[in-house]
């Protein structure tokens, strides 16, 4: 992966992590922070990675919902 791409998916997952913590404000940003980051883990070994941060974003929220 280029280095364009590895900082465009790097500033997704911030931009991620803040709209889960508005939409979520009754969590800690720790379990916003955990719900992201075990989505990302997910997806690590992905090949394609154009869609990586809509996925990760859908499982972390799906996560905090209480659904995974």
């Amino acid at each position: 992966m280029s280095g364009d791409k590895v900082v465009d998916e790097s500033k997704a997952i911030s931009e991620i992590v803040e709209r889960l913590r508005e939409r979520f404000p009754d969590a800690t940003p720790e379990s916003v922070a955990d719900a992201v980051e075990y989505a990302r883990t997910t997806f690590s070994d992905a090949k394609v990675r154009d869609f990586v941060p809509v996925l990760i974003e859908k499982e972390a929220k799906a996560r905090l919902k209480g659904k995974r």
